[in-house]
C-alpha cells in the first residue's frame, strides 16, 4: 500500500511537471517522456522529444498558452509497473497579435509506464469536452467557416492554433465519440498487456 502510495505521488507529479511546457523549462519537459514516448494533440503527433522542439518554436511565436491541470484518475496493472491516467485540464491560450484567445476543457489521456523505479510518460493523448473564444481587449472578428471545419468541443482552440501557424492534421477524439471509446479500448488492452 505504502509503495501505490509513492506511486500515485510521482504520477500526480508527472501531471503537475506540464508547468514546465507553460513556464519554457524545456529540459524538464523533456524529461517527462520515456526515451520512445509519444504523443497526439490538436497541432503535435509524433516522438516526445520533438514535441519539445515544436514546443519551442510555439513559445517563440505570438500564441501563449498555459494549462491548469487536476488530479488524475489513475488505473494500474496488476504487476504495478504501467498506468493509465485520465486528467481534467484547461487549455487557457491567446495570441497576443491577433487579440484572439480560447479556453478548452480538455482531459489527458496518459498511458505511463515505471522503469528503473521512475514514471515517466508512454503515450499521451486528449480528449476535448468544452471551448470557448475569449477577447482579451474586446471582440474580434472570427471567420465561422474555419472554426466550423472543426468539431465544436475544440473549434476555438483549433482556430486559434491554425491562425497561429499551428494546423491540425486530423479530426481527435470529444466527450462521447467514438474516437474517445477507441482509445480507451486501446488503453485498456495497452494496459493488461
Amino acid at each position: 500500500m505504502q509503495n501505490q502510495l509513492h506511486d500515485r505521488q510521482q504520477l500526480n507529479d508527472l501531471m503537475n511537471g506540464w508547468m514546465h511546457r507553460d513556464l519554457g523549462e524545456w529540459d524538464q519537459l523533456r524529461e517527462l517522456f520515456h526515451p520512445d514516448g509519444t504523443i497526439e494533440i490538436t497541432w503535435f503527433e509524433g516522438p516526445g522529444s520533438d514535441f519539445v522542439d515544436g514546443s519551442m518554436r510555439m513559445g517563440a511565436s505570438d500564441l501563449r498558452t498555459k494549462h491548469l491541470i487536476a488530479s488524475p484518475a489513475i488505473t494500474f496493472n496488476e504487476a504495478g509497473d504501467k498506468a493509465i491516467l485520465e486528467t481534467n485540464a484547461i487549455i487557457i491560450a491567446e495570441n497576443v497579435k491577433l487579440n484572439i484567445g480560447c479556453e478548452c476543457h480538455n482531459r489527458f489521456y496518459d498511458m505511463a509506464e515505471k522503469r528503473d523505479g521512475v514514471w515517466k510518460l508512454f503515450h499521451r493523448q486528449s480528449v476535448y469536452d468544452i471551448g470557448t473564444f475569449t477577447f482579451p481587449l474586446g471582440p474580434v472578428a472570427i471567420d465561422q467557416t474555419i472554426a466550423a471545419k472543426y468539431p465544436r468541443e475544440y473549434a476555438a482552440l483549433a482556430y486559434l492554433l491554425e491562425q497561429s501557424g499551428f494546423p491540425l492534421g486530423r479530426i481527435f477524439a470529444t466527450r462521447g465519440s467514438e474516437l474517445e471509446a477507441k482509445m480507451k479500448i486501446e488503453g485498456k488492452r495497452w494496459l493488461a498487456a
